[in-house]
């Protein structure tokens, strides 16, 4: 049954999946046809810019994460956090305890403005690390978006990353069977353009006619 977020007509779709399996792919396109996008990783952004923050990774890591702007450079940054154990784990750990709070506040928080406004409905929230922060207490219903191990590594490696760094990414989340249990639907995007339209034009459907995902 089709739940709605307390006091709103709101209805949140969390997103889950592997590194690079195309969540905020699937996000954007939800988005295209009306729903309201929650981005957990702009909200990162911010958060790594608030001054608070900037001073406790200054005091943890030194002036080599900060690049020319004066900011906390994201790269430099992962090169400490996806460091293999026990020094990686150990420092996202410290990172995450920083930054997840703050994250979870701005999502609330825009979540609260989304809900003033006429005509919005369904909301998208695409946060990687979205069970391990606890921000699927958001959602009334998780997707999750699969794709083989194979063509995740492809994307990743697109993006610079080597292997290595695709599974350490990877380890610091939950295991893909556990969202896959969580999930509502699954939708496969590792196939056609043509077939990934269709899936979520089904989905979209079902969240705007309420009824069951």
């Amino acid at each position: 049954m089709l739940v709605k977020t307390p006091d709103t007509n709101l209805t949140v779709v969390g997103l889950l999946g592997g590194v690079a399996s195309g969540k905020s792919f699937i996000a954007q396109a939800l988005a295209r046809r009306g729903a309201i996008l929650l981005d957990a990783d702009k909200a990162g952004h911010e958060v790594l810019r608030e001054p608070e923050i900037e001073a406790a990774a200054r005091s943890r890591w030194g002036e080599g994460i900060f690049g020319p702007d004066g900011h906390i450079h994201r790269p430099a940054l992962g090169s400490i956090v996806f460091a293999p154990p026990p020094d990686g784990p150990r420092e996202l750990a410290y990172l995450e305890s920083l930054t997840h709070p703050r994250i979870g506040m701005r999502l609330q928080q825009q979540l609260g403005t989304i809900a003033t406004k006429n005509g919005a409905s369904v909301v998208v929230l695409d946060a990687p690390v979205m069970l391990k922060a606890g921000w699927n207490r958001f959602c009334q219903h998780l997707i999750f978006v699969d794709a083989p191990r194979e063509v995740r590594l492809r994307r990743a490696r697109a993006r610079g990353w080597t292997e290595a760094e695709f599974n350490r990414r990877e380890s610091a989340q939950e295991t893909l069977e556990g969202k896959r249990n969580l999930a509502d639907l699954i939708i496969e995007n590792s196939g056609t353009a043509e077939a990934v339209s269709a899936a979520v034009d089904e989905l979209w459907s079902r969240l705007t006619a309420g009824k069951s995902v």
